[in-house]
Parts: structure tokens; C-alpha cells; sequence
């Protein structure tokens, strides 16, 4: 048979009105404007490799850290233009109001999507190094994941184990079972709650379409929306995924370690707030644990009696992406377009941001047409 050349790994991310694809040496992020416009971030970028990177266990902690600021810093620049169009709607109004930006609500929402719509194998280099971060606004999701994902859960299962009398110790693995479970069901329903939301929906159906785009491209077919548009929704590599093995994997984990841990001697309500600070140094332990399983899975368990095993996922994928339209789709392949283009011409300055009328506009550029 044949050698097939190998292709450049594609990962993705849904942000607001649009969607950010990324290849080892390059990231762009196509959103659509109000207009009907696409508008085209892309640029090269250099991997960082050795240390930590190469490592396993380590590079999932990595990995995750590097994600979130990545994802953070697009979901902004989406949102930047998205402001941008509703101020110049406003401004040109006579008699109809224009739509309200997002709220504070969404965008909380939303940093939340961003960490349930990310897939990713390797640690993404910035994407835009000439911008400043503000700390504050990477720090707040994480906070808020912590408190949603670690917190909420262990307060859950003390409230079950008081409901319901079942005298569980703080650490005993009857607790712990019953905290990843509630994890798991904190996750379903607050993505269920979010997808009430408009702009997190479409946020979903971006998620679909990025999806969509990325098993086109693994399956080695064209990349135009006819192909795009048969394709499934749900992808292994999912962030959603993630969360979810997250739950599963910390069950396992506290159960074997939560006996280890000491019990302080004091009110239950103390017990639980030093226990649940005690868990806090294992989180990266776990997210590092759960990256390694996930490649596996994503690797040898997409097909055959083995896809059982990412069904967990693939329901709650059900939750976080909807089923795109065609001009969804057009958005991501455009994003892919843009991504292979400049990863084959890594050397070529970084263009300023373009803007093409339509899609077709994009393909006809020489430089995508190639892509």
C-alpha cells in the first residue's frame, strides 16, 4: 500500500460568532460580522517545546493551563467585534433598537463554553503576543470552574448524606461517589441551563460546526459544506469529554486517596471546608491523569466495541453542540481554510486582519485556494 503523507493536526474552539481552528504552526479565528462579512485572524506561530511539554502528566497540566488562557483571549476578540457591530447598529438606528450585547450572565456562560468547547492535544502557543492579558480575566473562570466543579459538588453530596442519613465519613468512598456524581450531573445541568441562552446557543452550534470541520478534514474529503454538513456533531477530542472524564477520573481518585487523608476532629461543617482544601493540591494530578486517558480513548476507542467508552461524553457533547446551518459551517471551514493555508506558508509575514464579503470570496483568494 501506498504511503499516506501525514497531515497536520487540526484542534479547534467555538467563540462567539465564529470559530478559532489551530495546526502546530499556525491559528486563525474566522467570525462572522452582522453584515454577512467573515473577518480573518490567522497567524504563525512558533510551538514550544522540551521541559514540561514532553513530559507526560505534566504536559496535560501544561496543556489545560495554556488552553484556558488561549481560549480566554479569542472568546474576547470575538466579543470585541460582536460589540463593535451592535455599536454601529445603535449609531445607525432611527426607529428600531438594536440588540442588546451580551450580558454579564453570557459572558460568564461563555467562559465556561469556551472551557467545554476546547479540544486540544498539544499546549497552543499565544495567539496574539503583541496583546496584554489582564491576569484578572483568566484567573475569574478558573476560580469559577473551581468553585462550580469542586465546591458545589462536595456541598451537593453533604446535603445528600444529611438528606438522607446516610452517615458517611468526609472521606469515605461512599462520599466521594456520591460528589462525582453530583459533579457530573452539576455539569449536565448548567450546560442545559446555558444553552437557554441565545448567544450561547449559537455559541453551540459553532461548536458543531467546528466539529463538523474537523472530521471532514480527518476524513480526507473536500472541504466544502456538502461534506461538512453529513458529518456528526459530537468529537472525541471534545472539551466536553474532558469535563465529564474529569468527573469519572476523580471518583476513582479520591475514593483511593480520600482514606489516606486525614479527618479533622471537629465540627462536620470544618471537616468538610479542611477536606475540601486538602483535594485542591490533586486537581492538576487529576487533569493531567484525565489528558493522558483522553488521548488514548481519542486515539484507539473511535471505533470497534472500545467507542463504548466514550459514550459518557458523547451525551453530554449532546448538550454542549447543536446542528449548524450552512453559513456556521462556512465559518468554520473558512477557519481550517485558514489555518492549513498558513501552515503551509509559515514563513510568509503575518498579515493584518482580512475581511472577504462571502465565503466563496475567501476560496477564491489565491492564497486559501490552495489551502
Amino acid at each position: 500500500m501506498p504511503e499516506v503523507p501525514a497531515r497536520p493536526y487540526i484542534g479547534g474552539q467555538a467563540v462567539l460568532e465564529g470559530v478559532m481552528m489551530r495546526s502546530p504552526g499556525s491559528m486563525s479565528i474566522v467570525c462572522r460580522r452582522r453584515s454577512g462579512e467573515l473577518v480573518v485572524r490567522e497567524r504563525p506561530v512558533v510551538e514550544k517545546t522540551g521541559g514540561a511539554r514532553k513530559l507526560p502528566f505534566l504536559r496535560g497540566i501544561v496543556t489545560v493551563v495554556e488552553s484556558l488562557k488561549m481560549g480566554s483571549q479569542a472568546m474576547r476578540w470575538s466579543a470585541k467585534l460582536y460589540e463593535e457591530d451592535l455599536i454601529a447598529e445603535e449609531e445607525g438606528a432611527t426607529h428600531t433598537p438594536a440588540p442588546k450585547g451580551p450580558s454579564m450572565l453570557s459572558m460568564l456562560a461563555l467562559s465556561m463554553v469556551a472551557l467545554g468547547t476546547l479540544e486540544d492535544e498539544k499546549p497552543p502557543p499565544p495567539f496574539v503576543a503583541e496583546e496584554k492579558r489582564n491576569p484578572l480575566l483568566t484567573a475569574i473562570p478558573i476560580v469559577f470552574a473551581i468553585g462550580l466543579f469542586v465546591a458545589l459538588p462536595q456541598l451537593a453530596a453533604e446535603g445528600i448524606n444529611k438528606l438522607f442519613k446516610l452517615g458517611l465519613e468526609v472521606n469515605s468512598p461512599g462520599l466521594q461517589a456520591i460528589t462525582g456524581a453530583s459533579k457530573l450531573a452539576i455539569v449536565c445541568v448548567m450546560y442545559s441551563l446555558f444553552r437557554r441562552i441565545p448567544d450561547v446557543f449559537r455559541t453551540f452550534q459553532y461548536h458543531g460546526a467546528e466539529h463538523k470541520s474537523i472530521t471532514t478534514y480527518e476524513a480526507r474529503e473536500e472541504l466544502v459544506v456538502e461534506n461538512a454538513r453529513r458529518k456528526p456533531t459530537l468529537h472525541a477530542r471534545c472539551g466536553t469529554t474532558f469535563l465529564v472524564m474529569v468527573a469519572l477520573v476523580s471518583i476513582v481518585v479520591f475514593t483511593a486517596v480520600g482514606a489516606l487523608l486525614p479527618v479533622v476532629s471537629t465540627h462536620r461543617v470544618v471537616q468538610s471546608i479542611a477536606f475540601f482544601f486538602m483535594k485542591l493540591p490533586f486537581l492538576p494530578f487529576i487533569a493531567a491523569l484525565t489528558f493522558e486517558i483522553q488521548r488514548v480513548f481519542a486515539r484507539y476507542c473511535t471505533t470497534g466495541p472500545l467507542r463504548a467508552l466514550l459514550w459518557p461524553g458523547f451525551l453530554v457533547q449532546k448538550i454542549t453542540t447543536a446542528e449548524p446551518d450552512d453559513t456556521q459551517l462556512e465559518v468554520a471551514l473558512a477557519s481550517l481554510h485558514a489555518a492549513l493555508w498558513r501552515e503551509a506558508a509559515i514563513e510568509a509575514p503575518a498579515p493584518a486582519d482580512r475581511t472577504f464579503p462571502s465565503y466563496g470570496e475567501l476560496l477564491a483568494d489565491p492564497g486559501y485556494a490552495r489551502a
